[in-house]
């Protein structure tokens, strides 16, 4: 899980299109307040261009009978140490065979260098009980509006914004749409989808390889939400790291092209897993690539038994229309 890193802040992109935003966060009848909003989890199977900033921070200290603290009072502020023991530092959950070290065998599920797992196992827990909680906060808003919301995931280059377009020029007469973009860098995908006509807001994530709920409720602070509507988040482009972030999303739908090869889902297991529906795209190469589409479906199967499938073209329009089914039917 890349949080424990603390990766990257965001930027939010802001147009304000004669939209009023009301800054002390009264939304949708609800007033934010410090506290914690509650506890949830999302069940998976197992105009003027000006710009405003928000700065997302992880803070990681962890306490723990096996670990010390002290505390720097400097000119600059508050600074805190955490020190593991010995035993903690070099004790790195391995294992080993002739030709493979694999790193993901202890309780975290991940290594990073001079962590103990017990304290990663800590951090994680943190920061997503956090995220889920602000995610459940997300989803009874979306649900109080009945607006569909759906996640779109997947590696980079799989096709998901040409996707995106061309499925929003199919709906966006018959139901309102909006668009959250997430990307590192550049505004260049939500400028793509402004050329549809629908509305869409930009988030960069700096070092950031995902979008959390967080940036998702900031981001619908911006955007024009409709009653009855229908919001797609384009996550950045990671089959790693967005699997583990509930947005408040209805759906998580994982997208996959022809080029990438059939065991993707067996690479990645966690996305798939966390994914109501994986669309395989690009299905217009199929004559060209070395790409066994029924050993795909079945290795997302075996990831995850209820997984829906659907394979189209984006570019040609073939098997769009099960697509547009899928979402009607939802």
């Amino acid at each position: 899980m890349c949080s424990v890193c603390g990766c990257g802040d965001a930027t939010i992109e802001h147009h304000h299109d004669d939209h009023d935003h009301d800054h002390d966060h009264d939304h949708h009848g609800h007033h934010h307040k410090p506290e914690p909003l509650g506890s949830g989890s999302h069940h998976y199977y197992y105009p003027p261009n000006a710009n405003i900033v928000i700065h997302h921070h992880h803070y990681y200290g962890v306490s723990g009978a096996s670990q010390a603290a002290h505390h720097h009072e400097t000119d600059v502020g508050h600074h805190e140490h955490h020190h593991d023991t010995a035993e903690q530092h070099h004790e790195p959950h391995i294992q080993a065979s002739e030709h493979q070290l694999d790193y993901g065998t202890g309780e975290a599920g991940v290594h990073v260098s001079g962590v103990s797992q017990k304290r990663l196992l800590k951090i994680e827990t943190d920061i997503l009980d956090k995220n889920n909680q602000l995610a459940l906060h997300n989803r009874s808003h979306f649900e109080q509006d009945e607006q569909l919301v759906l996640n779109l995931v997947s590696s980079p280059g799989s096709g998901k914004t040409t996707l995106l377009t061309e499925t929003l020029m199919r709906v966006k007469s018959s139901r309102p749409c909006a668009v959250i973009e997430g990307d590192q860098q550049t505004a260049n995908d939500a400028e793509r989808i402004r050329h549809t006509g629908v509305p869409a807001i930009q988030v960069n994530t700096g070092k950031g390889c995902h979008l959390d709920a967080q940036m998702v409720h900031d981001a619908c602070h911006q955007l024009k939400l409709e009653r009855g509507g229908l919001l797609f988040i384009e996550n950045v482009g990671n089959l790693v790291c967005p699997a583990s972030f509930d947005l408040g999303e209805k759906f998580k739908v994982a997208v996959l092209s022809v080029t990438e090869g059939e065991d993707k889902p067996l690479k990645y297991p966690n996305m798939f897993a966390a994914s109501q529906l994986m669309i395989i795209n690009k299905i217009d190469l199929l004559p060209y690539v070395s790409f066994d589409l029924e050993a795909c479906i079945a290795n997302a199967k075996k990831v995850n038994p209820y997984i829906q499938v659907i394979c189209l073209s984006a570019t040609s329009g073939e098997g769009m229309q099960a697509w547009l089914d899928w979402l009607q039917s939802h």
